[in-house]
């Protein structure tokens, strides 16, 4: 290895130690979608970093969603999908083509991906261990469509105890028996808050939260979000992930993080270096 590149890896370990440090023990939220899941590179790489973050003292959690291999799914069975305000129609047929996928299909390539990587990963659906109890979401009628009511993080406890990675498909259950299909982002959020997580990390397709020249921002509170979302700064698909960042720092959780999913390591980047690859939002 030529010696240019050798203190180069050295620079890098050496920037990472203090946060090493500072994050053994602690608890990371991980939203794992986009790109992220589709690439192969960025799959290897992304259960890589889950698994280092174990090895070195981490408690890492991953929720992850699915809906583009839902949304195949229903296609390959001649099922139309409908969306009203961007939420998808679940009836029951569809809610079960949303538990295979979810906590099957999906649920298991994760875990299998931090298994092959020298993790020991275990997958979770809300339903398990009565995890995630929900309602059906009121003011519009989508069917099998939730929201929390309460998260139970006993199994979870349990499984970080014993140095397992837990992974959590976003399905919950009623009151009723009923599952019900959640917003992966929301679940994530709700469960740092819960655990009171040292940070919660959402992955997207996109830099973070850019100002209208294009550029990076970073470092924001809510007085500053609601001004960007005033001005038209913040919109569209971004809103939900921003106000859920918020809500879980508002609840405990010490800092929010919307990175960039298509660099590889990502989640390293943001955890173990001084610049991040992605928005703050404390």
């Amino acid at each position: 290895m030529p010696l240019e590149n050798a203190k180069n890896i050295a620079h890098v370990l050496t920037e990472a130690l203090p946060y090493i440090n500072r994050f053994k023990g602690k608890t990371f939220v991980i939203k794992y979608g986009g790109n992220a899941m589709v690439d192969e590179a960025l799959k290897e790489s992304f259960a890589r970093d889950i698994v280092l973050m174990k090895r070195i003292g981490m408690n890492p959690i991953v929720v992850h969603g699915g809906g583009p291999q839902i949304s195949s799914l229903l296609k390959r069975l001649g099922k139309e999908t409908e969306f009203i305000k961007g939420i998808r129609v679940t009836d029951s047929e569809t809610m079960d083509v949303v538990q295979m996928v979810l906590g099957g299909l999906v649920n298991k390539e994760i875990v299998s991906l931090i298994n092959n990587q020298g993790g020991a990963a275990v997958g979770l659906t809300g339903k398990d261990a009565q995890l995630i109890y929900a309602k059906k979401i009121e003011n519009i009628d989508v069917g099998h469509v939730g929201e929390i009511i309460s998260v139970d993080i006993s199994v979870i406890d349990l499984l970080i105890s014993g140095d397992f990675i837990p992974v959590i498909a976003p399905i919950g259950v009623g009151n009723d028996g009923k599952s019900y299909n959640i917003n992966a982002d929301i679940v994530a959020g709700k469960i740092a808050e819960v655990m009171k997580a040292e940070k919660l990390m959402l992955l997207t397709n996109t830099s973070g939260v850019l100002d209208k020249q294009g550029e990076l921002l970073t470092g924001l509170n809510a007085n500053r979000v609601k001004k960007l979302i005033d001005n038209g700064t913040i919109e569209g698909g971004m809103l939900p992930k921003i106000q859920c960042a918020l809500d879980a720092v508002e609840g405990g959780v010490h800092s929010a993080h919307i990175i960039d999913g298509r660099v590889e390591h990502a989640v390293l980047l943001e955890i173990l270096t001084d610049k991040g690859v992605g928005t703050l939002i404390h």
